[in-house]
């Protein structure tokens, strides 16, 4: 039989009745002859709420200890589920993390997988019920609950997918799909039946919400075949796929862009080697993730100003670590800004197309939208332009690369 793997997220089993409504579309598939494995979120607040208890219990805990607490979330809804699908005449058992078992590392809060054993859920399977599978949590090698960090559900899921060889993993969420940019900005988004798993790993990065970036990442190095659907409404999804899958690839597929940017820009670095390796080898090791880079050298080759972008979140710490540095680095003075937002074009298509970063360049110029940053990829061309013209940058360029839905 046909082995699907489904995943509800927190608003799609934010309170009973949406749970039973999970259980009547679990028992549809089956119905169809197929092996389900479940993978759930925890009800709605209900993760934060036990961050809550952990928080007010003490601002410094031990990370097992919040791991064990927060993972209950997950073995409620799974519990929940099962009993819900029982009552509709359908054999179902949940199981947490260590029971499949999921294997971790033991990073806790953070842990990533490192194995899953099928066997307990296959066996499942032939005895003719649907597995509930706890999401967001596993076993790390001391044997201790460890979970996955936020989103980790959907890297459960895509995870159980690929090592049960499922035909598809289907992500269940409250959007109907992947669109070409977010519908609430440019009301003309179009719904995309397909993206491949490289353009979809992009758009997850820069901002689009739709998919886990860890969750894409994953599908794309295993080749599990990966649907985004409404939980609320029964219609047609996208498909994240290989590239191979999709006969004639858009040049450019969507427009995303992500608010939680800041700029530094360091002035008059002394232009010498190894200076650009002084300068990064301190926010590295703060763990401070440093994204878009441009360096611009004086007339005289003496000095250099250099520009990049970190998280909104980090940009007080990468100041505080520069001007702890300062006497080494010798820089004139520092600059920074978080009034910026980064607006990505993304397609597999660009690998074959000349001209595509110009049109870009074109499109903006002609809105008098100043670009302060580039950085490029093979499929993907992201500027950094102030805050205040994010909808006007995005709607342009929808418009720009043939995008906009046919009225």
């Amino acid at each position: 039989m046909t082995i699907i793997v489904k995943k509800f997220g927190g608003t799609s089993v934010g309170d009973v009745d949406r749970i039973k409504n999970v259980a009547k579309r679990v028992k549809i598939a089956v119905d169809k002859g197929h092996s389900v494995a479940v993978v759930v979120s925890a009800m709605s607040g209900v993760t934060n709420q036990l961050v809550g208890y952990c928080r007010e219990a003490a601002m410094l805990h031990d990370a097992r200890e919040y791991d064990a607490i927060v993972a209950a979330g997950e073995q409620i809804t799974s519990g929940l589920l099962s009993i819900a699908l029982q009552e509709l005449g359908v054999s179902a058992r949940s199981f947490l993390g260590w029971q499949v078992p999921i294997r971790t590392n033991n990073v806790h809060g953070a842990a990533r997988i490192e194995e899953i054993d099928p066997d307990a859920i296959l066996e499942c399977f032939a005895e003719g019920r649907v597995a509930v599978v706890a999401g967001f949590q596993g076993i790390g090698p001391d044997g201790r609950i460890t979970t996955l960090g936020r989103g980790g559900s959907d890297t459960s899921a895509v995870a159980l997918a690929a090592a049960l060889k499922a035909e598809r993993c289907d992500i269940y969420t409250d959007v109907d799909g992947v669109y070409t940019t977010d519908p609430r900005i440019v009301p003309k988004a179009r719904k995309m039946n397909m993206v491949t798993y490289e353009e979809m790993l992009e758009m997850a990065s820069l901002g689009a919400k739709v998919l886990q970036t860890r969750s894409v990442a994953l599908a794309m190095r295993h080749k599990v075949r990966t649907q985004v659907l409404s939980s609320f409404e029964d219609l047609p999804g996208t498909l994240v796929v290989d590239e191979d899958e999709i006969v004639e690839n858009q040049v450019v597929s969507g427009i995303a862009f992500s608010k939680g940017e800041a700029k530094v820009t360091m002035v008059g670095v002394p232009d010498v080697p190894g200076r650009m390796a002084a300068v990064f080898r301190p926010l590295a090791k703060e763990s401070i993730n440093v994204d878009m880079i441009v360096q611009t050298s004086s007339d005289d080759g003496t000095t250099t100003d250099v520009t990049f972008t970190v998280g909104s979140d980090d940009m007080n710490r990468a100041i505080s670590v520069l001007r702890a540095s300062k006497e080494t680095l010798e820089y004139d003075h520092l600059a920074y800004d978080d009034n910026v937002v980064k607006v990505s074009i993304v397609g597999v298509g660009m690998r074959s197309h000349t001209g595509v970063a110009q049109t870009m360049f074109d499109t903006l110029a002609e809105k008098g939208i100043n670009i302060q940053v580039i950085s490029t990829s093979e499929i993907k061309v992201s500027v950094l332009i102030d805050a205040e013209y994010t909808e006007l940058a995005v709607r342009a360029l929808h418009t720009a690369y043939g995008l906009d839905a046919e009225d």
